[in-house]
């Protein structure tokens, strides 16, 4: 039976399917825009930073990864700002307006000519990252009808994952040979052409009347948000502590030449992209047990590739799995801050992003200290498995609270922990 989009207007499956489509694209967009540097950041240091990269490669590439950070960083300011400024904004107008946004900014990264101003650019080219995702995910939530929230919001995602397994690679090729500069534009075309997909088949959806900005910040004062928010700051830093210093990982660890790195960013891909399409279905079935699941295999993959980065085998299983078990752990965490942040809906799916690039700024600015330091790059890789660790014990910690509230079947005061919902199974 066909969706409504306002209650009146139906809608063919065709036409659903398209608006799927488009929004994922946009997804595709800013999963070249954010990764793209990982394997590029040999280059960008040595454009960037050519003096320093001359005396030592190593605390050149370190500090290119500030870069990755500033965009993380600007992921995580943008994010609650725009969500919850924005949230009586028709839904559709507001997407065109961020993948303007995201078009202009990444065409400043490309053109700038200091590594200040491409690190200033890169922190605004971020702002809409969080934004966009939480609201097309809400636009697809509701296109894919109930019961298949998660799975809306994995759809949406996937771009973000697909960009991994083609966009990346194929981009990151591009800048080794032609140039990082070269390999932003192309990103920016991606994000102009998306602009016009969105505007011919995504459907009007009205946003909140009754959102205001003092409303949707009242997700901050509940505890379980900002537990939820903690898990995959931290959490998910384990991904970007190993991610952010691939291209030197394979190249300098396990001996392989700079062309394999595309090639790694494929089997990292694909890890992403599979794990991303588990954790949506899982997550319809038990948030909390797709939580423990997913760190666990994260937690072996980082081991595992400690242990055995030198092999190529190890190289490859480890990183896809590392992948896949982030990657599952994205559309959970968003559906998990969906449900404790209760009528907060617009901020809470903007909120996710933030988290997890909390997450990348860590995660990279961590692993850089550790490579500065003279500690080698497989020093991310274990600092990759504390995070995760962390995030496990916020994840017990979580679901120890709902646990505990349900048990004493005791109300809820507003603003201090949970919003039980059918959710938590």
């Amino acid at each position: 039976m066909p969706l409504l989009t306002d209650g009146s207007t139906p809608l063919s499956s065709t036409r659903i399917r398209l608006a799927l489509l488009a929004l994922a694209l946009g997804g595709f967009g800013i999963g070249s825009t954010e990764f793209v540097a990982m394997g590029l950041l040999p280059n960008l240091a040595q454009d960037l930073l050519p003096a320093l990269y001359a005396s030592s490669p190593e605390t050149a590439n370190a500090q290119a990864g500030w870069l990755i950070s500033a965009y993380a960083l600007g992921v995580v300011v943008g994010a609650p700002t725009i969500a919850a400024a924005a949230a009586r904004w028709p839904r559709k107008q507001l997407l065109l307006a961020l993948l303007t946004a995201f078009t202009l900014g990444t065409i400043a990264s490309a053109l700038l000519p200091s590594f200040e101003t491409v690190l200033i650019a890169r922190f605004i080219a971020a702002l809409p990252h969080g934004a966009y995702f939480g609201i097309a995910s809400l636009v697809a939530a509701d296109l894919m009808g109930p019961g298949k929230r998660a799975r809306g919001i994995a759809l949406v995602l996937s771009g973000l994952t697909i960009a991994n397994v083609i966009g990346v690679p194929i981009i990151t090729f591009i800048g080794q040979t032609n140039g990082w500069r070269v390999a932003y534009l192309v990103v920016a075309g991606i994000f102009a052409v998306t602009f016009a997909a969105v505007a011919l088949v995504v459907p009007f959806q009205p946003g909140n009347p009754r959102a205001t900005m003092r409303s949707e910040l009242r997700a901050f004062r509940r505890l379980q948000v900002w537990i939820t928010l903690g898990i995959g700051a931290i959490g998910f830093g384990g991904l970007f502590a190993v991610y952010t210093y691939v291209a030197p990982l394979v190249i300098e660890i396990t001996g392989l030449t700079a062309g394999a790195v595309p090639l790694v960013l494929v089997v990292v891909g694909l890890g992403m992209t599979v794990g991303n399409f588990g954790g949506g279905a899982l997550a319809d079935w038990s948030v909390r047990r797709t939580m423990y699941i997913s760190f666990a295999v994260l937690i072996a993959a980082l081991v595992l590739l400690a242990v055995s980065a030198q092999s190529l085998p190890g190289l490859l299983v480890g990183m896809f799995f590392i992948g896949a078990a982030a990657s599952a752990l994205s559309p959970t965490i968003q559906a998990r801050l969906m449900d404790v942040a209760h009528d907060s809906q617009s901020l809470a799916a903007a909120l996710n992003h933030s988290s997890l690039n909390v997450g990348n700024a860590l995660g990279a600015a961590l692993g850089g200290v550790a490579i500065a330091g003279g500690l080698g790059y497989l020093a991310p890789v274990w600092i990759g498995v504390g995070l995760s660790l962390i995030g496990v014990a916020l994840t017990l910690v979580t679901f120890g609270i709902d646990h505990r509230w349900r048990r004493r079947g005791d109300d809820v005061p507003y603003g201090t922990a949970l919003i039980t919902t059918v959710r938590v199974k």
